[in-house]
């Protein structure tokens, strides 16, 4: 009897696995990864705008530190961060970097804060702020 019902549960565990693979092959249709409805376009747009708009806020909010400065005192309108150079060696940390470990460095220096997580959505905002004012300037990543 066990052999029996361990063909069973076998022969079951391969029809799922197979229903499962039919199901995602067919749930794709003949939509690919690229087409975009307008709707989807000016619904993600929206989005992106607004995690900007959230970014200028914080580049000018003194409670991003501790100590009262902001980030527009030294880069008003994101000016001189250049995030289109990045990845590049950069010499406060001493190593290769992405454009938001250096948005960390000044958090943590100037700005005397707590360090954001790259994924935090108060980064994210900042990164995409300083990125939207550069909008249009040739990716150069490793520039000086």
């Amino acid at each position: 009897m066990p052999i029996a019902y361990d063909a069973k549960v076998t022969n079951m565990k391969i029809a799922s696995v197979i229903a499962c693979a039919a199901l995602v092959l067919g749930a794709s249709g003949t939509a690919s990864a690229d087409e975009f409805t307008k709707e989807d376009l000016a619904r993600w747009q929206e989005q992106f705008d607004g995690v900007v708009k959230e970014g200028r806020g914080l580049w000018t909010d003194a409670k991003l530190g501790k100590n009262g400065v902001v980030c527009a005192q030294c880069h008003p309108n994101a000016a001189n961060t250049h995030p289109e150079t990045y990845p590049k060696f950069q010499k406060q940390l001493g190593k290769v970097a992405n454009f938001w470990e250096m948005v960390n460095w000044c958090i943590r220096n100037p700005l005397e804060g707590d360090q954001l997580a790259a994924d935090d959505p108060k980064m994210i905002a900042l990164v995409s702020y300083a990125t939207w004012e550069r909008r249009g300037v040739k990716l150069e990543p490793g520039k000086h």
